[in-house]
């Protein structure tokens, strides 16, 4: 097998050059080269990638910025009221209100007499206020009648009501010995009543 002389092909080595394709060239029509499109836009595409990169973070910023300059707002506003509630020593209001309530707790109690009169041998229904402010009602009574009352509470109602059997009722409410409320009905079957708004 005899080898190929290329010496007596001189257009060997251009063909090989002319023929063979060379890089970032496409052979077109009528043999005239033309540049790869791939080559030139390789960083152009890489640019035009991170350009929307940039714009998506800017537009996240500005739908984002007023909720995080609210948390920032309130995490300054908690902090500063802590400090504050530190410096003032409000955490102690608890024993300073236990220490108020005793203090203006009255140490002398009111003394309330309720009253009911009228001739000898009436007898009445009666209904008044205890001291808790709960109704109780009694029948056929003798009067006179006294019911006593004694607190502590710096203000009480008080309320007596009574109907008799005769032709005079009275009632009284008294306060420590000072005679606060007073009414008498003459009426058959008389009916009277006697309020305290406050002592």
């Amino acid at each position: 097998m005899t080898e190929p002389d290329l010496r007596a092909r001189p257009g060997g080595a251009r063909e090989g050059r002319d023929g063979g394709q060379l890089p970032g060239r496409r052979r077109g029509f009528l043999g005239m080269g033309r540049q790869s499109p791939t080559g030139p836009q390789g960083p152009v595409g890489r640019q035009q990638r991170a350009h929307p990169r940039g714009t998506g973070i800017i537009a996240a910023l500005k739908r984002l910025w007023i909720p995080l300059l609210i948390a920032a707002v309130v995490a300054v506003g908690g902090m500063t009221v802590a400090r504050l509630h530190g410096i003032f020593g409000s955490e102690k209001r608890e024993s300073y209100a236990d220490t108020r309530i005793k203090d203006t707790k009255p140490f002398n109690p009111k003394h309330i007499r309720y009253e009911i009169f009228g001739p000898p041998g009436t007898t009445a229904d009666i209904s008044y206020f205890d001291v808790d402010g709960n109704p109780v009602h009694v029948n056929g009574q003798p009067v006179p009648w006294s019911f006593d009352i004694s607190t502590t509470l710096p203000s009480i109602l008080g309320n007596v009501v009574a109907q008799g059997n005769g032709d005079m009722l009275g009632c009284r409410i008294v306060v420590d010995g000072v005679v606060k409320a007073e009414r008498v009905s003459h009426e058959l079957n008389a009916f009277t009543y006697c309020m305290l708004t406050a002592t």
